[in-house]
């Protein structure tokens, strides 16, 4: 029995290690005055009491000290031809930040954000045209997370500002291809993100002059990073970065801000193994199988 408690307590020990590398809070910096109010963007079908969870998620203790506004199934037509029934929950806090700050993406419970990453918004971020600032998304209750991109567009097209509706769209397009990759394919969120990245660096250093030189290039970072994929998903991830190509998008502006996508990605993992990837998921899987182990021993 006591070995039992001691690989549980070790058990929770690596939960909240994992924990650590996926949940941080920004804190109350007040006003910038050189970038106006944070907006905070939240789901047109929370309820009240919804709407106040999350703005307790994303810190709002002042309504004076934040715009609000409620992104809809219209906006999500208006911004993306997307689909009029489609229901919004996820919601966003938007921060804008000086030159050089990057795209930062804190998903505060990403235990209710079942499917996107903060890599994943991130690279669809800088794909709609975002730079400079610190992304917070937030639900009350488990959902993809697909909404609060739409939330995050609406943002960024209020007084006076607009984003590119092409970019918009592809980038809208691109978290679905991530999603899909990780859901349907099976590949790791973090590979996904990775391979995403990295793509769109080549893209910037090579700049492909046909469709064929982009298939090349996708094709060069799969077998990179040792992902398998089906016809079909290569040729999906293939349209993608050809039609980001089409509408020229310049990623030769954010190179740093991909880079610094994949320096988290990895500092994470290393945050968790330090540094020791292989065995540190062996040490994990010995972990649970001397815990079955033990178990089984309770009723032999």
């Amino acid at each position: 029995m006591k070995r039992i408690l001691s690989m549980l307590v070790v058990s929770l020990l690596v939960g909240l290690a994992f924990s650590s590398t996926l949940i941080a809070s920004s804190g109350d910096i007040g006003i910038d005055e050189r970038y106006g109010k944070p907006k905070v963007v939240l789901g047109e079908a929370l309820s009240e009491e919804q709407k106040d969870q999350v703005r307790n998620l994303l810190n709002v203790t002042d309504p004076e000290q934040v715009d609000e506004y409620i992104v809809t199934a219209e906006d999500l037509v208006n911004f993306i031809d997307g689909d009029p029934s489609s229901n919004m929950y996820s919601s966003a806090k938007i921060t804008r930040q000086g030159e050089g700050y990057g795209v930062v993406v804190n998903i505060v419970n990403p235990e209710n954000i079942t499917q996107v990453t903060s890599e994943m918004y991130a690279n669809a971020l800088l794909t709609a045209g975002i730079e400079n600032a610190l992304v917070e998304v937030a639900s009350p209750l488990k959902v993809s997370g697909h909404s609060a991109l739409t939330g995050i567009y609406k943002a960024y097209n209020v007084d006076g500002e607009s984003l590119d509706k092409e970019r918009m769209e592809v980038a809208n397009q691109e978290l679905d291809v991530a999603t899909d990759l990780t859901e349907d394919a099976g590949i790791d969120e973090s590979k996904v993100s990775e391979l995403l990245t990295e793509i769109k660096k080549q893209i910037a250093e090579q700049n492909p002059a046909t469709k064929e030189d982009v298939e090349r290039i996708v094709s060069e970072q799969l077998e990179n990073l040792n992902i398998q994929l089906s016809p079909e998903d290569r040729e999906m991830l293939t349209n993608l970065f050809e039609k980001m190509r089409n509408i020229n998008i310049d990623f030769g502006q954010v190179t740093e801000q991909l880079d610094s996508i994949v320096a988290d990605l990895k500092g994470k993992l290393d945050e968790v193994t330090g540094g020791d990837t292989e065995g540190f998921w062996q040490s994990v899987k010995d972990f649970f199988t001397n815990l079955i182990d033990s178990i089984r021993g309770l009723f032999s």
